[in-house]
């Protein structure tokens, strides 16, 4: 089994609604991250997904777009992302990380060389954006040819034809896009959500998480009353943006914390 797969097991197996966390690698300085991902697994992130600066995140609402707008003033590279993973796996073994951006990045990189680099380094997976199933195969082929799993994205509009495609693709998790529009909006209604929760289920036995507009406890504990897991990325990239930099460790693992204990009390 993968890191992730182990982790999910582990969280369905206990009962416990899993925390997938974003930010952006190199977001106010390559330095910060490493420390940023310790605060995230400190206040109780199960996974962490680790933004690939790009100039054109079409799926992203404007705080990840300015958090990729940062980091690539830092000049960030998809190399440098994949040293940062290696630094961060110095001191942590264990938690999943997996990298999320968009295929063009990887292309640039080649498909073999990226996951052999990004393998090596201890990431886990990837969540490319814009790779449909259909030309998905030759991706999930190498991924799985180093262990490391490919994870897709359901969206209210994915029909139920296409949700088993997607699905047969997949690995790791499912992630779903709880509603149309980009990251961050406020657009979530956990009643509409949890009914495509149900119906995404039929389509696999994977674990799946939910992302897009949980931006605080109240909507974490909303979703995971249904889902395995959710995905909080926007609220997190806004506090790195406002805190100082020697206080962003602190404040993202406090931000954490509290999403933490709300899923716990479900």
């Amino acid at each position: 089994m993968t890191r992730i797969e182990t982790t999910l097991a582990r969280c369905r197996e206990s009962g416990k609604r899993a925390l997938n966390t974003f930010i952006t690698a190199g977001d106010r300085g390559l330095d910060v991250t490493v420390p940023a991902m310790h605060a995230l697994v400190e206040g109780g992130a199960d996974l962490i997904e680790l933004g690939v600066p790009f100039s054109d995140p079409e799926a992203e609402g404007p705080a990840i777009q300015a958090s990729s707008e940062r980091a690539l003033r830092h000049g960030v590279t998809l190399a440098d992302v994949i040293d940062l993973v290696a630094s961060f796996r110095e001191n942590d073994p264990t938690t999943p990380v997996i990298l999320m951006g968009y295929l063009n990045q990887f292309l640039k990189m080649g498909v073999d060389g990226f996951v052999d680099r990004a393998a090596d380094a201890g990431a886990d997976g990837v969540i490319i954006v814009n790779l449909p199933p259909e030309e998905a195969t030759d991706f999930a082929a190498a991924l799985e040819r180093r262990d490391m799993d490919l994870v897709l994205l359901a969206a209210p509009t994915t029909t139920p034809g296409r949700a088993k495609k997607i699905a047969d693709m997949a690995s790791g998790f499912l992630y779903y896009v709880s509603f149309k529009g980009t990251t961050g909006a406020d657009l979530l209604n956990p009643k509409e959500v949890e009914g495509a929760v149900a119906r995404l289920r039929r389509a696999t036995t994977l674990p799946i998480l939910v992302g897009f507009g949980i931006k605080d406890a109240t909507s974490a504990r909303a979703i995971g009353a249904f889902a395995d897991g959710v995905v909080v990325g926007s609220m997190l990239v806004n506090a790195m943006a406002s805190a100082e930099l020697e206080a962003i460790p602190t404040v993202l693992s406090k931000r954490t914390r509290e999403l933490r204990d709300a899923l716990d009390t479900l």
